[in-house]
């Protein structure tokens, strides 16, 4: 998700191939696993526990279980502190969760249900991934042939574009605007296409983001300077706040599908779903927001220190005087 160095480019060049025999018994397991994932998902829907594939997707279940099969082989060349590993695994069960468990199908039911889909989706997931800051590792995990793919030219034009401050802000805010138009809602709502749709673009985009404002490395590896980071993290809770509070204080149900679906929670009416749902849209991001504030000034801080120590004659700490270290 972000450019990578030359040192890591010449690390994971040079790391040990993996036997084919190795790949090839991955291979098996991840496509057997899914294969009974499917069977049991089609065939014993109702006797599975609430944590199992409600509507088993095979494109989902790939996508997990490749990333963290390249993910297991970057760490075997540069292992990395539980504390990453332990935020990357937490990032990706979040958002396996309220994708392809029993939670999808009551969001599906319930529109604040629905918003706090969308908030793991497009926030908690990605920004405890961002967090993690797994790219290094997982560049090193991946095929030779596909290291190709992410070193070419037109990767890291996409990356480029896509990454930009504006064009990042604009498609953060502009997608959580797009799906909760009701119009479009409804229809994502019931088509399957458009629906897989939604939430693809929801999670790519929120990993994409965050990985933008919380990038801890120095701007001439970042693009970006730690003020432009703190920013955007900031810059986009108040369109958020905005439009939860239009959803919020709304006076009719704007959100039809849920009671022509029928409700999961029939005690809870239209507005009151409606109410919560907009809450759930104003405030956990805002709060984020705020969150990543902070850990874009530790990283400044951080980076700060190092470059303080690595200087010629310096004794100190760069940064221990504002940071009461």
């Amino acid at each position: 998700m972000v450019s990578i160095s030359n040192a890591d480019a010449t690390k994971a060049n040079a790391q040990a191939p993996v036997p084919r025999g190795s790949n090839a018994a991955v291979a098996g397991a991840i496509a057997a696993l899914g294969l009974l994932l499917w069977v049991a998902s089609r065939f014993f829907a109702a006797d599975l526990p609430v944590w199992a594939p409600w509507d088993f997707s095979v494109l989902w279940y790939l996508g997990f279980a490749l990333t963290g099969w390249v993910y297991v082989r970057g760490l075997r060349i540069t292992p990395q502190p539980g504390w990453r590993i332990g935020f990357f695994a937490m990032g990706m069960l979040l958002i396996w969760a309220v994708l392809q468990t029993r939670f999808e199908y009551v969001a599906q039911h319930m529109f604040f249900m629905n918003r706090i889909q969308h908030v793991v989706m497009h926030h908690l997931g990605p920004f405890l991934i961002a967090v993690a800051w797994p790219w290094p590792t997982l560049y090193r995990g991946l095929p030779s042939r596909l290291r190709a793919l992410v070193d070419g030219r037109w990767f890291g034009a996409f990356m480029r574009f896509a990454q930009q401050p504006e064009i990042a802000a604009g498609l953060f805010v502009g997608l959580i605007a797009l799906w909760l138009y009701p119009p479009v809602h409804f229809v994502a709502m019931i088509d399957p296409a458009l629906y897989s749709v939604m939430n693809w673009s929801m999670v790519v985009d929120g990993i994409l983001f965050w990985s933008v404002v919380l990038d801890p490395r120095p701007k001439a590896l970042a693009h970006n300077s730690f003020a432009v980071r703190a920013v955007l993290g900031v810059g986009v809770m108040f369109p958020q706040i905005a439009i939860g509070a239009l959803i919020a204080f709304a006076d009719s149900d704007l959100y039809g599908f849920y009671a022509w679906c029928g409700r999961i929670y029939p005690s809870i009416d239209a507005l009151s779903d409606q109410r919560i749902g907009g809450l759930i849209v104003w405030i956990p991001p805002a709060m984020m927001s705020v969150l990543s504030v902070i850990l874009v000034l530790n990283a400044m801080r951080i980076v700060e220190e190092r470059e303080g120590a690595n200087a010629p004659g310096h004794g100190g700490t760069a940064s221990g005087g504002w940071t009461g270290r």
